[in-house]
């Protein structure tokens, strides 16, 4: 079964798939934040395209373990998304993802700007972090 991962911003929505036997993430997309009803029609368009069976969604915890503002906005979100899809929604720790993507696209020869790539890397780190877990 396929999974969806999404890195919510609020500029930007990076969006992984995994392979359909569940086992390797791959930066698929990147949503640029319109408004509220057209990003979550570019998400469930991507739904029922990649035939996605599952959304992990990342979830900004501070570094202390609190939910902040930003984790707020993410579940506001993806409490509306969810209304509109019918398969399980569930939540992962993202913290640090988007700099380690970062990282890896310097690593890889990439330049220091160009965040955009990185929002669609980090929700691929996100959701091959659920995927290897449930493995």
């Amino acid at each position: 079964m396929r999974s969806l991962g999404l890195d919510i911003g609020d500029r930007r929505i990076g969006v992984a798939l995994s392979d359909p036997d569940g086992i390797l993430a791959s930066p698929l997309t990147i949503i640029n934040r319109q408004d509220e009803s057209r990003d979550i029609e570019a998400i469930v368009d991507i739904i029922s395209g990649q035939q996605v069976g599952r959304v992990i969604v990342g979830l900004p915890y501070s570094l202390d373990g609190s939910l902040g503002e930003q984790a707020e906005k993410v579940k506001a979100f993806t409490h509306k998304l969810a209304s509109r899809i019918q398969i399980p929604l569930e939540y992962r720790d993202e913290r640090l993802t988007t700099v380690m993507a970062e990282r890896l696209g310097r690593a890889a020869g990439g330049k220091k700007t160009g965040k955009t790539r990185h929002d669609a890397q980090a929700a691929a780190l996100i959701l091959q972090g659920y995927l290897d877990e449930k493995r």
